[in-house]
């Protein structure tokens, strides 16, 4: 009997130790992830203040690399291959399985990771050209020698600290997912900036536009959807003259009706992000000199999408953030000037309904000829299960994303058309970070942005001359009034885009009037610009709330550009509340709904944490949108359409209030202006009471917004910072809501020496067992900046100097 059950106990050990060694299916090995040699034990980090010398193939010269007290590296290096390789070999260190899982995703090869559920967005990368548009890119940084350089060098630097892992060392996810590093290649590098090109610069309204006009025709949906706002400011403000010829534009055409149902039902890009930058001139400064402060919002996530990094070598002194993964600083400073940027929103991403000769694909028509299609195959591999193989099919306008009557990935995407994509284009933003990093003045700063090209951005500047500009940069197609604002047909030439608009000729300021310069992701110019840049951007009360505060402002310090960014003031409840409230009778709001319609009247339009009248509404504001347009505008899955701007709605609401648009066409009854507001506010009062209960503190806005800041793999909540309580919303400066916000807020003051300041809500590190996963986000929380370590020399004393790394 002891012998049977002896026998019993050790077959049972070895089989699951057998099943804890191997992977099933997409499901990940335990085995090794709970081992006490290699396991998540050996991930717990303490502070290291000790110094060390590393010993690397690769370097051309000792390099110092210094840590302050947040663990942010400042490297000293001997000329300028050492810098990128001690950067990308520091980067590689601390944010790894960052790095290698971004660029996963924008390969199309997340399934190798997880299995076949990532297959959707394998293969909607794959159908974009997210692979292609990076081979172009890689081929343009290498044919430069700078750019082809410091890339080269990054992903020596980055394979350094690779070569050197072992198991136990591996970052926590790759345990957990079940997978080992590979090899850094320059490819990756262009990969992760395609991928920001894909956050930012793939939002595309072409069939939402096209169902509307479909459905309502051409001179309802001119009236719904006008190509400028009721209420703007720009960012380069009216009456900035444009000191150039302007090139041809092309003639209209009429864009292709569309006829094809859509698919499913995917978001697109967030509306909700948002970013703001600005510079004042040393006429508004307290010190005499300009100071600049950039915050660009994106999805909140950790590891943190920045990682901070001083860089110094013979041709440069730049300090700031990189994105991991990417040499360079990408937002910054130096002794001479600084930088910051926000996303233009550029209509970029264009449709073209392809016609095919035949079934066999192999030949399509554009201007009455038959031209080739070049296939590409793209190899999916799936953790657990046979490859996949999914054909792309190449015309001139780009690939053709899902094929015909293919459910698609993203809403926003229509199936069977071709994308005429930017990120398809072999742009150099690699060159344009070198030259920035070491400008001196504002002349290197307009040469640098020749060579930006996606996803364009606005250029904030400032310099130790006591200039500031501003630029809606990148490269723009040339094409005719309201391009791309719907479908376009593949068969004709003139749909095609016609060129590019040169350089020096993108929307540009400096030091105007004024004596500030800013943006906030509303539209670029006012209509007196010669070309199209898009029909839409973000709404207009952030950059309105940014323009009216920096105005006002007389002497601006550090700490007032710090409260402006952290600005909760609702400008569109103050604009709209006065005109919503008077036609909400009170005689019909009891109870519940006249508790809340007090709270809402009584409110001081702030947005802050224990505010309820924010959380009303913000409720409210959606549920009047809906009641006003759903009815005609929800077409369900088969008809995707969009709703007019908010707006354009109060436009109607001030304007024409017996508009038939504010009737319910669902409902026997005629709907007065006065019932939808009735309505949609009862709505909103019994949508939070369901989810909060009562009226009251539960209702507060920092409680109802939650915002999160989660681990990139979802559903790693122990990873993650969850309901961390913020204020600001949508449309206010501080523009936090529940899953994006500022990723990073710097401000830099100009002068001498310059001083500078920033945060990100996260830490340097992207393992959650290190003391520094997570330090700054409670600094980030209270809106307070951390001074910024700007070092001289190797040599430099100070005491938030911790530890020196030398690398041999």
């Amino acid at each position: 009997m002891h012998y049977t059950k002896a026998i019993l106990v050790s077959v049972s050990t070895v089989a699951l130790i057998w099943a804890l060694n191997r992977p099933w299916g997409s499901i990940p090995a335990f085995g090794p992830l709970l081992s006490p040699f290699v396991g998540f034990w050996q991930n717990a980090e303490t502070i290291n203040t000790a110094d060390e010398d590393v010993i690397l193939k690769g370097t051309e010269a000792p390099v110092t690399v210094i840590f302050d007290d947040l663990a942010i590296p400042h490297v000293f290096a001997q000329n300028d291959h050492d810098a990128y390789f001690a950067q990308g070999y520091l980067t590689a260190r601390d944010r790894l399985w960052q790095m290698e899982f971004q660029t996963h995703v924008a390969a199309g090869r997340l399934a190798e990771l997880v299995g076949e559920r990532a297959l959707p967005l394998d293969k909607f990368n794959r159908e974009i050209g997210m692979v292609y548009g990076a081979e172009q890119a890689e081929k343009a940084m290498l044919s430069d020698p700078n750019s082809k350089l410091i890339a080269e060098a990054y992903t020596a630097g980055v394979n350094a600290w690779i070569s050197n892992l072992s198991p136990a060392n591996y970052p926590i996810e790759y345990k957990l997912l079940g997978y080992t590093p590979e090899p850094w290649t320059t490819l990756k590098c262009a990969l992760l900036l395609k991928a920001m090109t894909s956050t930012l610069a793939s939002g595309a309204d072409d069939l939402q536009m096209s169902n509307v006009r479909r459905v309502f025709g051409a001179a309802v949906t001119n009236d719904l959807f006008p190509d400028y706002p009721d209420h703007e400011d720009p960012i380069i403000p009216p009456g900035t003259k444009w000191e150039f010829k302007p090139l041809n534009i092309p003639d209209s055409a009429d864009s292709l009706p569309i006829n094809e149902p859509l698919a499913l039902n995917w978001p697109a890009r967030d509306p909700a992000i948002g970013s703001n930058n600005w510079a004042v001139g040393a006429q508004k400064s307290a010190t005499g000199y300009p100071i600049l402060a950039n915050d660009p919002h994106l999805t909140l996530s950790l590891p943190s999408i920045w990682y901070q990094i001083q860089l110094v070598s013979p041709t440069m002194n730049a300090c700031g953030t990189s994105l991991p993964g990417s040499p360079g600083v990408i937002i910054g400073f130096n002794k001479d000037i600084a930088w910051g940027v926000t996303n233009v929103g550029a209509d970029v991403l264009d449709f073209y309904k392809i016609r095919f000769r035949d079934a066999s694909k192999q030949e399509y028509l554009h201007g009455g000829k038959w031209k080739p299609v070049h296939r590409r195959l793209e190899v999916i591999k799936v953790k657990g299960k046979p490859d996949i193989i999914d054909t792309v099919y190449y015309t001139h306008h780009g690939p053709i994303v899902n094929q015909a009557g293919q459910r698609g990935f993203r809403a926003n995407i229509p199936s069977g058309y071709a994308a005429r994509w930017i990120a398809h284009e072999p742009t150099n933003e690699l060159r344009a970070y070198y030259l920035l990093n070491r400008a001196k003045n504002y002349d290197d700063y307009v040469a640098a942005l020749a060579y930006y090209g996606a996803p364009a951005q606005n250029f904030v500047f400032a310099d130790v001359n006591k200039d500031i500009a501003i630029s809606p940069n990148g490269k723009y197609p040339l094409k005719w009034r309201e391009q791309g604002k719907y479908l376009l047909d593949g068969t004709n030439p003139a749909h095609d885009w016609q060129g590019w608009i040169p350089p020096a000729q993108n929307p540009r300021v400096k030091n105007p009037p004024r004596g500030f310069v800013s943006s906030a992701n509303q539209f670029s110019t006012d209509p007196t610009y010669p070309y199209y840049i898009n029909w839409q951007f973000a709404p207009a009360e952030r950059g309105m709330r940014i323009n009216q505060r920096l105005t006002a402002m007389p002497r601006v310090t550090v700490d007032s550009m710090r409260q402006l960014q952290n600005d909760l003031y609702n400008l569109r409840a103050a604009t709209t509340l006065p005109a919503l409230l008077p036609a909400l009778k009170a005689s019909e709001l009891k109870g519940e709904y006249a508790k809340a319609l007090n709270t809402l009247t009584i409110w001081t339009y702030q947005n802050d944490t224990s505010s309820i009248g924010a959380t009303i509404f913000t409720e409210w504001n959606r549920q009047l949108m809906d009641a006003i347009w759903k009815d005609e505008f929800d077409r369900g899955d088969t008809l995707l359409t969009r709703l007019p701007s908010f707006d354009r709605t109060m436009q109607l609401i001030q304007r024409d209030s017996t508009s038939h648009w504010l009737d319910n066409v669902n409902t026997p009854a005629h709907e007065s202006l006065s019932d939808v507001l009735i309505q949609s506010f009862r709505t909103s009062c019994d949508t939070l009471a369901k989810k909060h209960g009562p009226i009251g503190p539960a209702w507060a806005w920092g409680k109802h917004k939650a915002t999160s800041i989660r681990h990139l793999v979802p559903g790693l909540d122990a990873f993650s910072a969850l309901n961390v309580q913020m204020g600001g919303g949508a449309g206010i400066v501080n523009a936090t809501t529940e899953r994006t916000g500022p990723s990073w807020r710097m401000v830099v003051e100009l002068g001498p020496q310059p001083k500078a300041y920033g945060v990100y809500p996260g830490g340097q590190s992207g393992n959650p067992g290190s003391p520094y996963y997570q330090d700054m986000i409670e600094t980030w929380r209270m809106g307070k900046l951390n001074e910024l370590l700007f070092l001289q020399s190797a040599q430099d004393k100070n005491p938030r100097i911790k530890r020196r790394m030398i690398l041999k």
